[in-house]
């Protein structure tokens, strides 16, 4: 949230302040501007003319890989690339405006740096992935798209490791942004899911990036498993509905319903839902009217319901990787945390038949019976083209496999600058 100086420092008149119309507030992300270019084999001017959704897809990618312990060098076996990036504003408003840039670099380069197009590739070439790279652009669905695409590479032996997201950064991020009635930015700056005084969500800018792998090949050797995909559905609505951006009832129902099959689970099965979920009271509505479509309220045990909307706006082509990592993490921890914003349910929400509830304070996670527990991921693009991806509470791991005396961290930088920085990292964790 931002102060009127905040905003004229960030260049808008004064005018453009006051205006009733202007929201003081954005998903802004941190350090949106750094890269360590260096680290990965970019000149100067490279990371200069790079689209910063480019940078921070690839620094997040190099992420997950050492989350997963992955080494490239030695792994034996293909890893792939799934994934997209947002408009590129970055192209917009510093690039195009700046012609002695582009005349002193040239046009092809510059088309490299920023087209969508080479996002995936350009991670598989700088950190030697020899598995598919391919680039995802289904708008807001992107990322939970990709994780499905990703999971069907390892199910046909077409890779044995993939990483799989979004990145999505809107530019310029410290000028709020403007409501027009009618839309779907929220008038305040806030979004509120499921809640009676819903009114819109707000951009907010992040990345998301998952490594997955086939469960027997990461039970072997003895990965850190945070949660396991069973089941997954992708479809388009088509033209049954009211216009090109709106939601259908039929498609989300049918994309939940494919992924439960997949899953050969049933819907009492589920205890959470990581809806969509952004907060515009007729998005809501519909995807209510979807889940009602599928679920039954269950005596004794209820169905919760959650957005990460509430928690950072709406991450574009990340939101669906980061809603399943907040799933993941959920199933992990045993515990379902609130919906940030929820104050009163919506009417729609009330009215449910299938009774689900949003929670306001952490929950544990429901089971049923002694089934693992279980969890459904919505992403739904405009356009049409809708994700459910179904996770399971990932099985123990045999710990008499793996027990030491003492554990060893080897830690590696390329410079003794950046190694102070890494045992930085571990040291405050």
């Amino acid at each position: 949230h931002f102060t009127e100086a905040d905003l004229i420092n960030a260049g808008l008149s004064e005018t453009a302040v006051s205006e009733s119309s202007r929201v003081r507030a954005f998903g802004a992300l941190e350090d949106a501007d750094l890269f360590d270019a260096e680290f990965f084999g970019f000149t100067p001017r490279e990371a200069e003319i790079l689209d910063p959704q480019h940078r921070i897809f690839l620094e997040t990618a190099a992420r997950a890989l050492e989350d997963s312990g992955c080494n490239p060098d030695v792994f034996a076996g293909r890893i792939g690339v799934f994934g997209g990036v947002g408009l590129n504003s970055y192209l917009i408003h510093n690039i195009l405006e700046n012609p002695s840039l582009i005349k002193t670099v040239g046009a092809w380069p510059v088309s490299l740096g920023n087209d969508k197009d080479f996002v995936p590739t350009r991670v598989a070439y700088k950190l030697d992935l020899q598995g598919p790279a391919v680039s995802v652009n289904t708008a807001c669905s992107t990322s939970l798209v990709s994780v499905i695409l990703g999971s069907q590479s390892l199910l046909n032996y077409q890779s044995d490791l993939v990483l799989c997201g979004g990145c999505s950064i809107h530019l310029p991020q410290n000028q709020g942004y403007e409501f027009h009635p009618g839309g779907i930015l929220s008038p305040d700056g806030k979004c509120r899911p499921f809640d009676k005084n819903s009114s819109g969500t707000f951009d907010g800018n992040g990345a998301a990036i998952v490594a997955l792998k086939r469960l027997d090949d990461a039970q072997e050797n003895g990965d850190r498993i945070y949660s396991v995909i069973s089941g997954f559905g992708i479809n388009n609505d088509g033209s049954l509905k009211a216009g090109f951006t709106a939601p259908s009832v039929e498609g989300q129902a049918e994309v939940i319903r494919d992924a439960l099959e997949m899953s050969g689970r049933s819907q009492d099965e589920i205890g959470f839902v990581e809806a969509h979920g952004t907060g515009t009271p007729l998005g809501d509505e519909i995807e209510l009217k979807a889940l009602d479509e599928i679920f039954s309220r269950t005596e004794g045990r209820p169905h919760y319901l959650g957005s990460l909307k509430s928690n950072f706006g709406h991450l574009d082509t990340a939101a669906g990787a980061a809603s399943l990592i907040k799933v993941s993490l959920a199933l992990r921890n045993g515990i379902i945390p609130p919906t940030a914003t929820m104050t009163e349910p919506s009417e729609a929400l009330d009215r449910g038949r299938a009774g689900f509830v949003v929670n306001t304070n952490p929950v544990i996670f429901p089971r049923c019976g002694e089934l693992s527990s279980a969890a459904g991921v919505s992403s739904f693009g405009i356009g049409g083209t809708n994700a459910h991806i179904i996770l399971e509470e990932a099985p123990p791991l045999d710990l008499d496999d793996f027990q030491r005396d003492g554990i060893l961290i080897p830690v590696s930088a390329p410079d003794q600058n950046r190694l102070g920085f890494l045992k930085q990292d571990y040291d405050d964790s």
